[in-house]
């Protein structure tokens, strides 16, 4: 299990760039099982979650060449099936979340995908009904292994036609228009998520030979198309890492400048920012946070009462962002009630920063309010565990603005969503060792 030690209350200072996104590498990898023709994917994080998707693929009989920092070819034009009913894949895809996304391709195209139940985040349950109930409308039968937590669809030919998803899930959006794009007739999908991330596959997937219309909005028509050819795509920069870094530059104290940010697909999330305070400053099209030295004072609504800041789908604030926005508002001047309404144990790493000293009142499983310190007293050092990507990075955060020598264990549960986070860091001045 890796370590970072940090030696927090130090002011950081240069330039830092994002990875290329997280969650929209997950879809866009997975999606080059649609073609037998070469893709081409740039700007790809080397991460965890994303190298495990890479080797899925590549044990699946995918070819991939690097073609130099972040840039790949595939080409899966010889997949092995076999291998879904191998007791590797069911080791290897039980340790990603994302390899959920596998299932739609391999239906639309071989008439089978299998996948076993997925890990990762302990931030709550994630069902699974939303992307099986797609496949099933599609003309897929679906079958559960019980004793192995193994879930298969199958199908001899997949057939368009409307559907209603109970809830607007990304991953399960992502996966029914992988599955729908080769299928015969047209598929429309109501409520489907619209968020940046998903709006780049469908894109990719037009340029590809697809034919999806409604990209951006909640309504998706999708006209089935025989094949899909090749294609060169260029992911966003992640959006959850630019929050990441707004709210490191404030908890530090720091001028920061956050290179290429996609202004345009950032949503709501400068806004929010703003909303507590912090000067979020547009420079063509990077993010410039001054040195916040008289601190940041949070709003209150109109009407006087406190701030609630809430997780929603797209265009709402991404739930990824809500564990960064709370270690934020620890040292705000003001208060503001945190409401992550999508899972229910992502909120759970707060006794920790109560442990440093953090003045928080977990309402419930889902509400938890802040009282900030106005830096009149700051977090202190301590030791902790990092439970989850986002937890970890907010306990990353906290312990850089603390006065002192902070211990993070398990921080694989960071290299899964933060490409060379420890470099990174040290290249704006944080002092941070792995050990």
């Amino acid at each position: 299990m890796g370590t970072f030690r940090i030696e927090g209350g130090h002011q950081l200072h240069g330039e830092i760039t994002p990875q290329g996104a997280k969650n929209e590498a997950l879809q866009i990898l997975c999606a080059v099982l649609l073609s037998e023709e070469k893709i081409t994917i740039n700007n790809i994080p080397d991460i965890l979650d994303v190298n495990k998707l890479i080797s899925l693929l590549e044990d699946l009989g995918v070819k991939i060449q690097k073609k130099g920092r972040g840039s790949y070819t595939f080409k899966a034009d010889d997949i092995n099936l076999e291998y879904l009913q191998s007791s590797k894949f069911k080791e290897d895809g039980r340790g990603l979340r994302g390899s959920i996304m596998l299932v739609g391709p391999l239906l639309a195209r071989f008439g089978k995908g299998y996948i076993p139940k997925p890990g990762g985040d302990k931030i709550g349950r994630r069902r699974l009904d939303t992307h099986f109930e797609g496949f099933i409308k599609l003309g897929a039968k679906f079958r559960y292994n019980r004793e192995e937590y193994f879930y298969g669809v199958e199908a001899d030919k997949l057939k368009g036609t409307y559907m209603l998803l109970d809830e607007a899930s990304v991953t399960g959006t992502a996966n029914i228009i992988m599955a729908a794009v080769l299928a015969e007739g047209t598929t429309t999908i109501y409520n489907a998520a619209c968020e940046p991330y998903l709006q780049q596959l469908c894109k990719m997937l037009n340029r590809m030979g697809a034919k999806i219309s409604g990209i951006g909005s909640n309504l998706l028509t999708i006209e089935g198309v025989e094949q899909l050819g090749g294609t060169e795509h260029t992911m966003l920069p992640d959006m959850i890492e630019i929050g990441s870094w707004i709210g490191l530059a404030a908890m530090t104290r720091s001028e920061l400048t956050i290179k290429n940010v996609s202004w345009d697909d950032l949503g709501l999330i400068p806004a929010v920012f703003r909303k507590l305070g912090i000067s979020v400053e547009k420079k063509d099209d990077d993010i410039f946070i001054p040195k916040h030295e008289k601190g940041y004072q949070i709003q209150n609504f109109i009407d006087g009462s406190i701030l609630t800041i809430a997780d929603a789908p797209w265009p709402g604030l991404t739930p990824d962002l809500l564990s960064i926005i709370l270690v934020v508002a620890t040292q705000a001047r003001g208060e503001v009630l945190i409401h992550q309404k999508m899972f229910e144990s992502r909120l759970f790493f707060v006794d920790k920063l109560i442990d440093m000293g953090a003045k928080i009142i977990l309402c419930d499983p889902h509400r938890a309010t802040v009282i900030g310190h106005d830096f009149k007293s700051t977090l202190k050092a301590t030791t902790m565990v990092s439970p989850d990507i986002r937890a970890g990075v907010s306990l990353l955060i906290a312990a850089l603005s603390a006065k002192g020598t902070s211990t993070i264990h398990n921080i694989e549960q960071i290299d899964r969503g933060y490409e060379n986070i420890d470099e990174r860091l040290r290249a704006i001045g944080a002092n941070i060792v792995r050990v």
